[in-house]
Parts: C-alpha cells; structure tokens; sequence
C-alpha cells in the first residue's frame, strides 16, 4: 500500500473517531434508525442529522462521485480504505437512498450536465428522496410493455397512466419514470426515461399493505401531469438502454441488503445470546446451518467486493448483477429463517415493545418478496443461463 494512502487512512480514521457520533454505531434495529432523507424526512435524532451534515460536507455519502456534483472525488482506493474504516468503529451509513444507488449511477452516464448540476449535489446531500416508476399492472416481468404514456406538448410532456409497486412513493419528492412516447415504434425502442416532481398536480398515491404489516409500496397515479421536457435523460425513446443501465445498479442493491448485518455481525454471537452458550451447544444441526450461513455471507460479501473493483476498472458489471441479485436473495431469506430459528416461537411476536413489536417476524416475511422485487428470480435465473452460463439452448 503506497505512503498516500496510507496517510489517507490515518486522516480518515482520525476524522472518523472525532466526528461520527456515538450513537451513530450502534446497530439499526428498525427503519426509524435508517437515514432516507428528503423534503418530508423527520430525524429520529440529533446524531442522525449531524452524521449525515458532517459526512455530506465532505462528499462522503457518495465518496467516489464527483466533487463538482457534491461527492468525495476519491478513488476507489481510497474510497475502499473509506469503507474499511468505517466498519472498524461500526459506523452507519450516513445515508440511504435510491438516488445513490440508482439514479445517481444513471445521470452521471446519460444526464446532461445542466441535469447533473440540477439533481445529483440534492442526491448526495439528502435532501432529495426518490423514487421508482417502473412496474405497472400489466408490465412487471415483461417491463418493455408499459403503458404510461407522455406526449409532447409545446416544452413539456403530459403523463398519463399508473404504476405499481413504487416504493416509498408516498414518502419521496421525485420519481424517475419509465413512459411511452413513442407508442408507434417497437415495444423498447418507444420508451424514453423521465424525471418529475411527486408534488406536481395530478400525481396521487396509495399504499399498498403487506402481510408483514409493512406498507413500503404504493400503487401511483397520473393523470395529466404536466413534465418540463427538459427533464427528458438522454435521447427521446431510448429510454430502455437507461433503463437497463439502471436495473444492475438496482439488482446489485438488491443482491447486497443486509451485507452489514448478513454473517459479518456474528451470527453464532446471536445464538449464543439468545440460547446461552449450552443451549447452543444442545443445537448441533441449528450450529451447521449457522456456520453454513456465515461462509455463504463472506464468499457472497468478496464477490461483491471483487465485481465492484472490476465495473470500477472499466469491465462492467451487466448481467452479473442478475447472478448477485438472485444469490443475495436468497442468503437474506436464509438468514431470516436462522433468526426464526434461533428465537424459537418468541421470534413469532407480533406486537409488544418486548420483542420490538414483531420486526423479527414482520422482517422475516418482509424477506419473501426479495425473490420479485428488482425482477424475480426465475427471470435472474433465465438471464444467468442465457448471458453468464451461456448454456447451449437456453
């Protein structure tokens, strides 16, 4: 490791101690814990907001991004050292956000520099919340039949149509959509990809509840939505070359959940918590699956680490990130059944601040929807045979 980066991590690890709050390093136990910000967000916490303040005024919510648009400008050396130390002191991320791990990616290939300047410093500083239009009820594994439509009237376009599935639309400030304008010309060539406001008028949504209990996506509607055509990312109807950009950005996102958590926070520890160490020990089969567990993670949690270096070194990541979505998948649903597992029918809780009001078993079958969400993964699963395998046939 060469002199400068080693200075970088002294700087980092210094700057880091002296200024993430104690209580940023506690574990997050709940979504109240998770910072999404944007114009509705509440702080659950002083240290909440003054992590995400310190961390974007040095561009450190999205390290790697361009100084010019709000990032950190750090190579992904530094940016890995970044990461690295802000594990050791347990550190939260400062910020969640589908503007950074979607969007952000996206404009910063095909968005203008005006579009650049105009969302991408709000994304990495917070203070804008997006969302996803995408999904429709006619158009979900089968995307490329989407129906909205937007038709170009003087300088702006006028949306019409609905989709489903958005999550956390009722809580966001702007949603990037996928919509039709060019209804003539075939199904991938006559969509174009489009940014708007959720205040403007004639956008309303609703909720959609889980069986978790959780209502993180909503059905969204537009009805005469008046959009500035400048708001239009790259060229008009070739939307779905943006859209697939986006989607390994999305899968990946997927694929990586609870990577912080997944194996690397000590499952056994859990267990041993929770069953006492001769408990545990009375649980040979309940062992195995733990430490089979926790192998998986590290193996999943270094192919993460290898795929990154190599889309950062120019190679892309493309239909790998079917192979990460489907695999994180299903290591997150094995690591909710384990929990299950482990707390035994006290994990089956449903109210009551004992058990933090059923979060193991809402997360539990919050968990099953991984497998549809982002594509599901029978179709992750036709994409991996068709363009990693390359299986003859498929």
């Amino acid at each position: 490791m060469s002199d400068a980066l080693e200075t970088f991590r002294a700087e980092t690890r210094a700057w880091l101690e002296a200024n993430c709050p104690a209580e940023m390093r506690e574990p997050v136990k709940s979504d109240s814990d998770v910072c999404w910000g944007g114009r509705k967000f509440r702080f659950k916490s002083e240290a909440q907001k003054l992590w995400l303040e310190r961390m974007a005024a040095k561009g450190w919510t999205v390290p790697e991004w361009p100084r010019e648009y709000g990032g950190g400008g750090l190579s992904k050396d530094e940016a890995k050292v970044l990461a690295q130390e802000m594990r050791r002191i347990s550190a939260r991320p400062p910020l969640s956000s589908f503007g950074i791990w979607m969007l952000g990616p996206a404009l910063l290939k095909y968005g203008s520099h005006e579009q650049k300047l105009a969302h991408i410093p709000g994304i990495a500083r917070g203070e804008i919340r997006w969302c996803q239009g995408y999904s429709e009820p006619g158009a979900g594994s089968d995307l490329a039949s989407l129906r909205t439509s937007a038709v170009l009237d003087g300088d702006e376009y006028i949306v019409n149509g609905q989709k489903v599935w958005t999550s956390y639309a009722d809580r966001a400030d702007w949603i990037f959509c996928l919509v039709r304008t060019d209804p003539d010309k075939p199904k991938h060539l006559g969509i174009s990809f489009l940014l708007f406001d959720m205040a403007s008028p004639g956008v309303s949504t609703s909720p959609i509840k889980l069986i978790s209990g959780y209502s993180p996506f909503c059905q969204t509607f537009f009805d005469d939505v008046r959009v500035p055509a400048a708001n239009l990312v790259g060229e008009r109807g070739k939307g779905w070359d943006i859209a697939k950009y986006l989607l390994t950005h999305e899968r990946e996102m997927i694929g990586g959940m609870d990577m912080g958590s997944t194996g690397r926070d000590g499952m056994s520890a859990m267990a041993k918590k929770a069953l006492g160490e001769d408990g545990l020990k009375a649980e040979p089969l309940l062992r195995a699956d733990i430490v089979r567990h926790e192998m998986d993670a590290w193996a999943f949690g270094l192919t993460m680490e290898r795929v990154k270096d190599e889309a950062k070194a120019g190679q892309g990541v493309g239909a790998l990130s079917s192979m990460l979505k489907y695999y994180g998948t299903e290591l997150n649903k094995n690591r909710q059944q384990l929990l299950m597992s482990i707390k035994g029918s006290d994990g089956l809780l449903w109210e009551g601040e004992e058990r933090g009001d059923g979060d193991l078993a809402k997360s539990w079958l919050r968990s099953r929807a991984n497998s549809i969400e982002g594509g599901t993964s029978e179709v992750q699963l036709n994409i991996i045979a068709k363009r990693v395998l390359e299986l003859p046939g498929a």
